[in-house]
């Protein structure tokens, strides 16, 4: 096996052979007896797997092995009036093929984070944190297997935060909109800052805007041991072009087959004003703009799931 695979294995028996941590409590108050717990941690690790081979194998085929980690997990404090968010996904696959190599198939890591004071019913006073960004380069592979690199660690990476107002139903269903939020990104890539990758300008490392950011999440079992989860970011810069709004839309479908096989389909579609590609014009000429950015996996394998509320009962 590959030695990238080995690693994406390893690290899945290390979540496995972690101890859970004990949640935090309040000083246990018998009048109060709904406040004694404040940390809640809910969440999932997954290592799947797709592999194919042939041998004389009169239709074709490509012997190919791919395997992908997806760690999700979210970390809930409740007490009194305030309500404290945090998700933290990470995501990365790898795909061997005869004759090509090994490539990247999905690399991915966001952390989230939103505090709110509650107001009324529903709704809170927050502040929102995000970064979003990736672990390893990635390339752009021509017909001849050389290639080109278009990303890499931080580059790009995107920071938003700032003030708002959060409608939270419960920990399946909740809306954040921030009107004044601040968005980095950062291209920590001398080539890639050079060419003014991500909408910094040439030989910038970052670049700041100022505008409205909502982020949706939400959450359902539309049957049982299947579960369907969207999740949206929205952001208009109001520096430039506001009309622009840029588009980042995650489904995910988890099937459980039992306490330990699972699978999972998902897409991701992305729409960046400032992440260009290159295209032909009408003149013949290779001109860049913005385009509509689509990705979809599907894998089976082991998921671990870790639940400290259902623990505690």
């Amino acid at each position: 096996m590959n030695k990238n695979l080995s690693l994406l294995l390893l690290l899945f028996l290390l979540v496995l052979s972690s101890k859970a941590q004990n949640v935090q409590k309040a000083p246990e108050n018998p009048n109060h007896p709904d406040s004694l717990k404040i940390w809640t941690v809910i969440g999932q690790s997954s290592l799947l797997f797709n592999q194919s081979s042939f041998s004389n194998w009169a239709a074709g085929g490509v012997n190919s092995f791919a395997g992908s980690l997806l760690l999700d997990y979210n970390f809930n404090y409740k007490k009194n009036r305030w309500n404290w968010d945090n998700r933290v996904l990470l995501n990365y696959g790898l795909n061997k093929q005869k004759d090509i190599g090994v490539r990247k198939t999905d690399d991915r890591y966001m952390l989230s984070s939103i505090i709110g004071y509650h107001l009324k019913k529903y709704w809170f006073a927050s502040f929102f944190l995000n970064l979003q960004s990736q672990f390893a380069n990635g390339y752009e592979y021509n017909a001849d297997n050389t290639r080109t690199l278009i990303s890499g660690p931080f580059a790009p990476a995107y920071l938003g935060f700032g003030p708002g107002i959060s409608y939270k139903k419960s920990d399946n269903w909740k809306v954040n909109i921030s009107p004044i939020a601040s968005r980095i990104t950062f291209v920590n890539d001398d080539y890639l800052s050079s060419i003014g990758a991500f909408g910094v300008d040439p030989g910038k490392k970052s670049r700041y805007e100022l505008g409205v950011s909502i982020e949706a999440y939400r959450k359902d079992e539309i049957m049982k041991n299947i579960n369907l989860e969207h999740t949206l970011l929205l952001y208009s810069n109001y520096l430039e072009k506001p009309q622009n709004i840029d588009v980042n839309y995650t489904l995910s479908l988890f099937m459980k087959v039992n306490s330990y096989i699972s699978a999972n389909f998902g897409i991701q579609c992305i729409y960046d004003d400032d992440t260009t590609f290159p295209y032909i014009n009408d003149a013949g000429e290779t001109a860049y703009r913005p385009q509509f950015q689509f990705k979809q996996v599907f894998g089976a394998g082991l998921t671990y799931k870790f639940n400290t509320s259902e623990a505690k009962k």
